[in-house]
């Protein structure tokens, strides 16, 4: 009896002192007692949307037409190897960063190989949407909402560097397309890597629930501040198992600056390879450090080796910032804009040493340089192929432009009348000369925007929406 009345009495100890903690939070309070995030869900939740995205996708093939002998049996010798294409529809989430331009923020998996996007608002309002710019590498995606005048609400961008482990977080998304939903958590880690090898990856991980759909949604603290993008979850079931992970904000910040620009992400390399340092590897080469990004390799010409870094150096902190490892160094190194200089610290032999070195373009097309598809192919007129005239064309050296030589049937370009063989001339009468001019006047304009186009000998204005 003794011992029950000693447990309920420690119980309710615990419980005054969780309520004290609360209450020290200032977590707002339901009735002067039961604590509640309804007051922050009011302010944020109008600011995640859920998105329906339109595409195309390859059906499978027997890989025993793909063989030449097989095939003549069953479509002949001349027959097209590539699939057919049929309609695909997904699901996401988004958040609203910017209500003024009606700027959103999702994943690019979300959004990828979209021919239209439709944004819904938790009021059930709905909205078309196009395609700033997308980023295969982080995973974020930038939409722009086609509502002239229509008022938004948006979640500000916060500082994820600030999260520590424990902090509460809440989770809003779509899960499996039942609607907005809102889950609670608290971060479970930062700095996670290795989900996916190919990508730039600084998670933050939670154990907020995030399930299928969720993709692309916000991932908030309790003062309403976006602090993540919800992405991908660990599971072996595909449903939520307590492990998910978001984008950190300030990842969101730099990539979505750069789709506004140029409509993709121009990474950055300084031409080293690299790996993990760890304290069995610190041991064995006499290292002063178990932390840092171990130089296994320099590249000849590169600017690392300008700069005066050698193999065997230890990479400890890039302006300023601390590297802990050989992926917090990837990911500041991926993001800086080439031609920038950075300020690299490093030890070698135990004596510390800073150095600089310019950041060169990354062109290459491994895991270190993953660039975003072509802007055209991503932007307002997705499912045109738009290149550079060739010096074959008949409008070559005549007409300064660009030449659409495919439009996919029933495409957002198509559905705004781009016909194959056009050459685009301008953007709101501003004459345009490459996809890179073209991608940054459709970044600016708001639409209606004024599509000039020459067809046949004639010019003409298309009206995209």
């Amino acid at each position: 009896m003794k011992r029950n009345l000693l447990l309920v009495a420690t119980g309710m100890i615990v419980a005054i002192a969780v309520l004290a903690a609360l209450r020290a939070t200032a977590w707002p309070f339901k009735d002067g007692e039961t604590p509640t995030l309804a007051p922050l869900l009011a302010r944020v939740t109008p600011a995640v949307v859920n998105i329906a995205v339109v595409g195309t996708a390859a059906e499978s093939r027997d890989p025993l037409l793909d063989d030449p002998f097989f095939r003549r049996f069953f479509e002949g010798p001349e027959a097209p190897l590539a699939p057919p294409s049929a309609p695909r529809q997904s699901i996401g989430s988004g958040v609203i960063i910017d209500a003024a331009e009606g700027l959103v923020v999702t994943n690019h998996h979300v959004v990828q190989g979209a021919d239209s996007i439709v944004v819904t608002l938790s009021d059930r309002r709905e909205f078309n949407a196009i395609l700033v710019g997308s980023d295969a590498g982080t995973d974020v995606a930038l939409l722009r909402v086609m509502a002239e005048g229509a008022a938004f609400a948006e979640i500000p961008i916060g500082d994820s560097s600030a999260l520590a482990v424990g902090d509460y977080v809440v989770a809003i998304g779509n899960p499996f397309g039942l609607g907005q939903t809102a889950t609670a958590g608290i971060v479970s880690a930062t700095g996670r890597s290795g989900v996916n090898l190919e990508s730039y990856e600084d998670f933050i991980q939670t154990d907020a629930s995030i399930n299928p759909g969720n993709s692309g949604g916000a991932l908030v603290d309790l003062g309403g501040q976006l602090l993540g993008v919800n992405t991908a979850i660990l599971s072996g079931t595909g449903g939520n198992i307590g492990i998910g992970f978001a984008i950190p904000s300030n990842m969101v910040r730099e990539v979505v600056e750069q789709l506004l620009e140029h409509g993709n992400v121009q990474r950055g390399r300084i031409g080293l390879a690299i790996q993990d340092v760890t304290p069995g590897l610190a041991q064995a080469l006499e290292l002063s450090t178990d932390r840092g990004a171990l130089v296994t390799q320099i590249e000849p010409g590169s600017s690392a080796e300008q700069a005066g870094i050698q193999a065997g150096d230890v990479i400890v902190a890039i302006d300023g910032k601390p590297i802990d490892s050989s992926s917090d160094l990837r990911n500041e190194i991926g993001l800086i804009r080439a031609g920038d200089s950075v300020e690299v610290a490093s030890i070698r032999d135990g004596e510390p040493r800073t150095t600089r070195a310019t950041v060169a373009a990354d062109t290459g097309g491994s895991a270190a340089g993953a660039r975003a598809a072509d802007p055209a192919s991503v932007s307002l007129l997705a499912g045109a192929t738009i290149m550079e005239l060739p010096s074959d064309h008949p409008a070559y050296g005549r007409v300064h432009g660009l030449w659409v030589s495919a439009v996919a049937a029933g495409s957002a370009a198509a559905r705004f009348g781009l016909r194959t063989d056009d050459v685009i001339t301008g953007v709101n009468r501003e004459p345009i000369a490459s996809v890179a001019e073209l991608t940054a006047a459709l970044n600016r304009a708001r639409p209606p925007i004024a599509l000039q186009v020459q067809r046949d000998g004639r010019s003409l204005f298309l009206l995209v929406r």
